[in-house]
């Protein structure tokens, strides 16, 4: 799969797209993403499972600016919509394939349960602060 562009238009439905979703920031300003562009663009062909995509920050400032991005090159990496990783420089190939791994591996229907309870939790301690 190659590495598609994102921009302020395909940004949110491609993160609303189930599955794994790693997201570079990048420049051609940028010494550190040249280096890194090459590994994040073989890693796309390796795994046409997961969507690979980037951001040329000169071309999106609304987005660089919504999402916080504030050194380059910057790695988020979302799975079914989550933010799992927000990272900044650069990434050597074996790391990347271990966040890959890890994304795979991790139990969305307990990261779900978990965050539910969370809300849950937040919700009882508005209520029983406005009952004061």
């Amino acid at each position: 799969m190659s590495v598609v562009s994102l921009d302020s238009k395909s940004f949110g439905p491609t993160l609303g797209r189930p599955g794994i979703l790693l997201i570079e920031w990048w420049a051609k300003w940028c010494s550190p993403c040249r280096i890194f562009g090459p590994v994040f663009e073989g890693m796309a062909g390796r795994y046409p499972d997961v969507t690979f995509a980037r951001v040329d920050v000169n071309g999106q400032p609304e987005l660089v600016e919504v999402m916080g991005v504030q050194a380059l090159p910057a790695l988020m990496v979302f799975r079914d919509g989550f933010l799992l990783l927000n990272h900044v420089g650069v990434l050597p190939e074996p790391m990347l394939e271990d966040v890959i791994r890890q994304a795979r591996a991790l139990d969305m229907g307990e990261v779900r349960r978990k965050l539910a309870e969370f809300r849950a939790s937040k919700a009882r301690v508005r209520v029983g602060l406005h009952g004061v």
